[in-house]
């Protein structure tokens, strides 16, 4: 472990990964799978994060899931129309008077601990799907993101990846002006330091857009194949298609009162359909890359840790996924399956089985 090269992992590799954790996180209502799935994101996080300036958003992830949770705590408190009788009562609001017209929503009353466990396992689900979201932008690089896009999204990756740079450089080019304005005795007024920088950090911006579009246009950006009318209608078909299947696969595959195979089925079409439109209309797209991300032995463990645990979880194995651990009738310690726990701990190989990341900010060689 310790003699394998640093690099970075294919960030696709990673995307397919994050399937795992929020598969188990959206299949499962017990609060102690949730956790053990927190804790793995953690793991793999602290495990194999680099030095780039994204990879500290995840402590901004969990905090944006610690309000989740409490958000949901509150609104279920506020609007949970009362207490069911022999539920433990807490506190008592009061009660807002509503017209009648207004039947069916009560604001205010009796707010139950049953209740308030309730509304919290279901805000740490979505809590769960928020890091799984937060994890994967934290160890995927989103430039090397982009550069992996198919041909049919390449003007689409090219446009992000210049939106993503363009915060950077207009701040190296502000600090260089500031020191430039220092080393030749300017004022150090706010106002006049204001005025003497943003003049030259437009003008550098305005001329870096310049050479940006000299270079895009030597190098043929934009300039497309034709293609025949037939392939276009097939080509539209498909990607229209495909995202709608892909919807209802993934309408399936979340809802625990559907069968698994109907998410699997309609997954599966979406998929390909989706696959399928691209590969068509990338064909009318020529490019080259310089350095492309190589896929590896570690990149087929960490895509298979997350694939295979997804799709084990999706059927549903050892474990009921509609069985209510910590409902609001009833308080009682939820029970941990271990087939469950074994497969989101099988997640949690990425952290070893990734390459240590380079040292330094990735995606910083000369393009």
């Amino acid at each position: 472990m310790r003699g394998r090269p640093a690099r970075a992992l294919h960030p696709v590799a990673w995307w397919i990964w994050s399937v795992g954790p929020a598969t188990a996180a959206g299949r499962t209502v017990n609060p102690l799978l949730l956790v053990l799935v927190l804790a793995v994101l953690g793991l793999v996080v602290s495990a194999r994060r680099t030095e780039a300036p994204w990879a500290g958003a995840y402590r901004s992830y969990l905090v944006l899931a610690l309000v989740v949770i409490g958000i949901r705590v509150v609104f279920r408190a506020v609007f949970g129309g009362g207490a069911p009788a022999g539920a433990h009562i807490l506190f008592a609001l009061p009660r807002v008077p509503l017209p009648d017209w207004y039947a069916g929503v009560r604001i205010g009353g009796p707010v139950a601990l049953e209740a308030v466990v309730a509304a919290a396992v279901d805000g740490l689900r979505l809590a769960c799907l928020l890091c799984c979201l937060g994890a994967v932008n934290t160890l995927a690089d989103p430039k090397h993101a982009l550069q992996s896009l198919p041909g049919a999204l390449h003007e689409l990756g090219v446009a992000v990846t210049v939106a993503l740079t363009t915060a950077p450089q207009l701040a190296h080019s502000a600090q260089r002006v500031r020191r430039a304005t220092r080393l030749r005795g300017g004022r150090r007024s706010r106002r006049r330091g204001l005025s003497t920088i943003v003049v030259p950090v437009l003008h550098d911006a305005f001329e870096r857009s310049l050479h940006l579009a000299a270079s895009m246009d030597s190098r043929g950006y934009g300039r497309a194949r034709v293609v025949p009318e037939t392939r276009r209608r097939v080509t539209s078909a498909l990607l229209l298609s495909g995202p709608v299947a892909l919807c209802v696969g993934a309408y399936g595959l979340l809802d625990t009162t559907v069968p698994p195979a109907t998410g699997l089925a309609g997954f599966a079409v979406g998929t390909v359909s989706c696959g399928a439109g691209l590969a068509l209309a990338g064909g009318r797209v020529r490019r080259t890359r310089y350095r492309p991300d190589p896929w590896l032995t570690p990149e087929w463990i960490v895509a298979g840790a997350g694939f295979v645990g997804a799709l084990a979880l999706v059927m549903g194995t050892g474990f009921d996924p509609t069985a209510q651990a910590a409902g609001a009738d009833t308080l009682r310690w939820p029970e941990l399956p271990p087939v469950p726990v074994g497969i989101v701990l099988s997640m949690g190989l990425a952290a070893f089985a990734a390459p240590p990341p380079p040292a330094g900010v990735p995606g910083s060689d000369p393009e």
